[in-house]
């Protein structure tokens, strides 16, 4: 199976810093966004990906390119450990960029993948959400999409007050943490939300989602959006993510999720909780 990573949006809600940076370029702690995104594909066994970009992400293809200059560097100063770091994103897969030509929504991002795909089911893990769990999140969506032969979704339940940020969905729970979706709407007010379970960017979709992409009209914001089609395809079922998502598409969850993951570091841990307890007894 092959994967598509569309990362082609301004980062507007990032700004200043995604002026000439791509929002997936920001790092959480020590790594980049979108290399945590790659090494979830990876993960769940695919190391075939398209990354759909946009004017000012040649920053992306740098990170996963091979860099001549930095490898000499680091192997004449005896750096053995940065070296083998370096080297590791290299080889982390084969990765391959379209870029996406006008601003046109989710849906139409993965339309650019079409020739790439081709006739074959294919994941979508979306450049600015990172997945944690005991069994990576995509690879949980590909075991359903196996199961039940049709396009599989990632969901999470949010509070009732953020329903409006995301695409939410309506259905019924046919086993455990599964729902054979029958609804889904991008984005609704809150009162009128069909469930409080939100897609969070991962998905395993089936090819005749291109034909259902091409049969979209402009939805909300004037863009294609991805739910808009998915409601049109035959067969498609949720997954609630056994594990935690981290939507990081605005400054204060990026923040903390930089915290979390610094949390996780041993190295780091214990200088960051006597720091996080100085800043608190000073505020």
């Amino acid at each position: 199976m092959k994967a598509v990573i569309p990362a082609a949006g301004f980062g507007t809600r990032f700004l200043p810093a995604t002026k000439a940076q791509p929002k997936e370029m920001l790092p959480v702690y020590d790594k980049p966004t979108i290399q945590y995104v790659i090494e979830e594909a990876v993960a769940s066994g695919i190391d075939d990906i398209l990354i759909v970009t946009g004017r000012n992400k040649r920053s992306i293809e740098d990170h996963f390119d091979k860099s001549f200059e930095l490898e000499q560097t680091l192997q004449s100063a005896g750096k053995d450990d940065r070296l083998k770091q370096v080297r590791a994103i290299t080889d982390l897969a084969d990765i391959c960029y379209v870029r996406q030509k006008e601003q046109r929504g989710l849906g139409d991002a993965i339309y650019c993948a079409k020739k790439h795909v081709g006739g074959e089911s294919f994941a979508v893990l979306l450049g600015d959400s990172i997945t944690k769990g005991p069994v990576p999140c995509t690879k949980q969506l590909i075991d359903v999409h196996d199961k039940y032969g049709a396009s599989a979704i990632s969901l999470e339940a949010v509070p009732k007050e953020k329903v409006e940020r995301y695409g939410i969905i309506k259905g019924t729970e046919v086993e455990n943490n599964v729902y054979n979706i029958e609804k889904l709407v991008e984005k609704p007010l809150a009162h009128q939300a069909p469930s409080n379970l939100a897609i969070m960017g991962r998905y395993v979709l089936t090819p005749d989602i291109f034909d259902k992409i091409d049969e979209t009209e402009p939805g909300v914001g004037g863009e294609i959006q991805l739910t808009d089609a998915l409601s049109k395809l035959d067969a498609i079922y949720g997954v609630t993510f056994e594990g935690k998502t981290y939507d990081i598409g605005n400054r204060f969850e990026w923040l903390k999720t930089s915290i979390e993951f610094a949390m996780d570091d041993p190295e780091s841990k214990d200088d960051l909780i006597k720091y996080m307890k100085e800043m608190i007894r000073e505020a």
